[in-house]
């Protein structure tokens, strides 16, 4: 059976696109949750467990990871690509090849592009940022930029395609979004109620919603993944003076 070794699901954006793909698209699969931990502290990096066991799957020591059975493929879509190459019947990415191309050139824009939206709005299923959203939307050009070039691009498609998702049916195109769309709920991003609508329905996929309700059960509280919050305090001990 295919493994999918993922981060933490309320921040990991990538590992969110091959497990949506794979759990909307009826494809088995076991999932090897990795939890970060400091990985990103200098003095601890050697000790890091995240990172050892990464490395003895995957040189990049970067999830998401797609193992079968003594092949690991990592990067998002070269996992896409891969699924799309062994489940056919499927249908991952649109049977037009015109349709295709497009699909392969946006998730590759996402892939590479949308730095600002990307840093400045790191995902964080389990928050609610509105204020934040709003701070940022007033302060931050190039996050405005991003988003309006994802409402170009959505209503154009939307339109084109007549159809509830980006390309009709269900296709990589939406499971690479879908952490974008979480991203415009977190914060409240102003964008149109066409596009509002169609967030709504990629959280409406059953396999956007497993992971929603998975990211919101973990209660992982991780500093360096949470730039606008502090942490909640503990209640105090039974007994102790306040």
């Amino acid at each position: 059976m295919l493994q999918l070794t993922i981060g933490n699901k309320n921040y990991s954006s990538w590992s969110m696109r091959p497990w949506v793909l794979l759990k909307q698209a009826s494809i088995p699969f076991e999932e090897v949750m990795l939890r970060f931990d400091d990985f990103l502290n200098e003095s601890t990096y050697e000790q890091s467990k995240f990172k050892q066991t990464l490395r003895a799957i995957t040189p990049v020591g970067k999830v998401p990871v797609l193992v079968d059975g003594d092949l690991a493929i990592w990067d998002t879509l070269a996992i896409a690509e891969y699924l799309a190459e062994q489940f056919p019947e499927k249908q991952l990415w649109p049977a037009d090849k015109a349709a295709r191309a497009r699909a392969r050139s946006i998730c590759a824009e996402m892939h590479s592009g949308f730095t600002a939206l990307r840093g400045n709005c790191p995902m964080n299923i389990e928050a609610h940022l509105p204020d934040i959203g709003a701070l940022i939307w007033r302060d931050k050009p190039g996050v405005r930029a991003d988003v309006q070039r994802l409402v170009d691009m959505w209503s154009g498609l939307l339109q084109q395609h007549g159809g509830a998702l980006l390309f009709g049916g269900f296709t990589v195109v939406d499971a690479y979004f879908a952490p974008v769309c979480m991203r415009l709920k977190t914060y409240d991003l102003p964008v149109p109620p066409v596009i509002a609508s169609y967030v709504d329905r990629v959280c409406a996929l059953p396999g956007v919603q497993a992971w929603v309700a998975d990211a919101l059960a973990e209660k992982d509280f991780l500093d360096f993944e949470e730039p606008y919050r502090l942490a909640p305090q503990a209640p105090p001990l039974r007994g102790s003076l306040p």
